[in-house]
């Protein structure tokens, strides 16, 4: 408590150490009349409760940081730069019959009072049906200026249903923040979503035509207007030149923690699942319609205190977690593994390169079946974590990392297919077709070769597969029904290739011995 009271007073004098982003603005803060503005900002949260055994992490934290804040400044707004609903582990329960999908998180977020939020690319995961019930019981507003809802009436707004009416999802959002003097001003939200994720139900308007229009429309009626986005670095770093007033765009996508400045413009992002959150203080004079900002990052860990009510509703949540876990392993929090370096589970490794995580899953694979394979094979696709996993590793992470789960068939088949599997995963390259493989490698000419040799076309090999792959969603010609399948070995229920997490825990445990 006493860290947070030290960081709140140093947040309010901050004046002598920020740097001014608009000229002659010493005068204006020495002045009277300024009113101040404090943004909470976090992204990139799949997790409502702390990570890594409670060393980082935690929404109950963050909702006490925003908290304590805003009882000294009662104009504090929390922000939601996308990625929420999925991915997670708790989401892929069933409760009632029906996968959670995010509400559990938007329960939590609910208690938080967030202001604001908008799409994430991964909120475009959950299915139309799922997306729409998220929306309608979500009490923060949501807003973007280029994700759409294709419907049979046309593309139209998202919206949120109330009893008799919806409420179509703005472009921008728009506050009125008053000091104590009775001062007061008006400042504008725009956010856009980058189009990484298809869906036929979602038209993506083009990102940099529609965060303009917004932010000219929302200039009209505001004396300042801030970003909320969900696009890589390098589209915020055009953003802000294309908006060269717009003092701070708050952003999400990458996962780890950045400052960037362009121009007048500061584009800040803070680490995934709530590692951090990023404090910003605004001063503005309404006469002069000068400001004054400061961005600091404020780490959350086992030293934070947490909200009493929303840490209540994570551990309802929680505790419905490992009652459900503890019907798969009996202990999901027990200590199993220690990387010496953090394991790669973002998408954007699993689904383009051959990662440290990607190998462990695959060992793993052919450790099930006592290594009696050639090689193991599994799509990236499947990894769900979307995050860098440090420190102790326990069961509870193995689910996070495979939520889905799945067996691990013993799949015989011909040289030409499995090099036509390889080859496949190459091509698709950046999508979750891309392969992680354990005992299969390239060869400087492009051949593939399983254990150091080149695959013979017509000889027959043993391979560990996902069950996944061989439903053909993936890679639509490996089925069950190719002429080049020699044979299929389900696990019985009892073996541990019955499920690939097990399969995990079982070798990452046996590293110990």
């Amino acid at each position: 408590m006493k860290r947070i009271l030290l960081f709140l007073i140093g947040l309010g004098l901050f004046v002598s150490s920020c740097s001014i982003l608009e000229p002659n603005t010493e005068g204006v803060i020495k002045g009277n009349g300024l009113v101040t503005l404090k943004f909470v900002q976090v992204n990139d949260v799949y997790e409502i409760a702390p990570l890594n055994g409670g060393e980082y992490g935690g929404m109950a934290r963050v909702a006490h940081i925003r908290d304590s804040i805003k009882k000294q400044f009662p104009n504090t707004y929390l922000f939601m730069a996308g990625d929420f609903l999925n991915p997670s582990l708790l989401g892929t329960l069933k409760v009632d019959g029906e996968r959670l999908n995010g509400k559990q998180m938007v329960d939590v977020m609910n208690a938080m009072d967030f202001d604001l939020v908008t799409f994430g690319n991964h909120e475009l995961d959950l299915s139309e049906e799922d997306l729409q019930k998220r929306l309608d019981e979500s009490t923060f507003k949501w807003t973007s200026a280029n994700v759409r809802h294709v419907t049979e009436e046309g593309i139209e707004p998202f919206s949120t249903k109330l009893e008799f009416t919806k409420v179509p999802i703005s472009d921008f959002a728009t506050f009125k923040a008053v000091d104590p003097n009775g001062n007061e001003m008006k400042f504008g939200v725009v956010s856009v979503t980058l189009p990484s994720n298809p869906k036929e139900y979602v038209y993506y308007g083009d990102i940099y035509k529609e965060a303009f229009r917004a932010y000219k429309l929302a200039s009209e009626k505001t004396d300042l207007v801030f970003g909320l986005t969900h696009v890589s670095i390098e589209e915020d770093r055009e953003l802000a030149r294309l908006m060269q007033s717009i003092p701070l765009i708050m952003g999400g996508h990458e996962h780890n923690a950045m400052l960037v400045n362009v121009g007048k413009t500061t584009i800040a992002k803070a680490d995934a699942n709530a590692k951090s959150v990023y404090v910003h203080t605004i001063l503005f004079n309404p006469k002069t319609k000068y400001y004054n900002l400061h961005s600091q990052l404020v780490f959350v860990d086992e030293k934070t205190p947490s909200n009493a009510k929303v840490e209540r509703i994570v551990s309802k949540w929680n505790d419905m977690l490992d009652e459900k876990l503890k019907e798969v392993v009996d202990n999901p929090n027990e200590v199993i593994y220690n990387p010496a370096i953090p394991l790669d589970g973002t998408d954007s490794a699993s689904r383009s390169i051959q990662t440290n995580l990607g190998e462990i899953i695959t060992k793993s694979m052919a450790f099930s079946y006592q290594n009696k394979v050639d090689a193991a094979i599994v799509n990236g696709g499947s990894i769900r974590v979307d995050d860098m996993l440090s420190g102790p590793i326990t069961p509870k992470d193995v689910f996070r990392v495979l939520p889905f789960g799945g067996s691990v068939l013993k799949v015989d088949l011909k040289g030409n297919l499995l090099k036509e599997i390889l080859d496949y995963g190459q091509e698709k390259k950046g999508t979750g077709a891309y392969l992680q493989r354990d005992n299969v490698s390239e060869a400087a000419n492009g051949d593939w070769l399983i254990q150091g040799k080149p695959i013979s076309e017509k000889k027959t090999y043993t391979i560990a597969i996902s069950d996944f792959l061989l439903k053909g969603l993936d890679i639509p010609f490996l089925t069950p029904e190719n002429k080049d399948i020699v044979k299929i070995y389900t696990p019985k229920e009892t073996e541990t290739a019955a499920d690939i997490r097990k399969a995990i825990i079982f070798y990452l445990n046996s590293l110990k011995k």
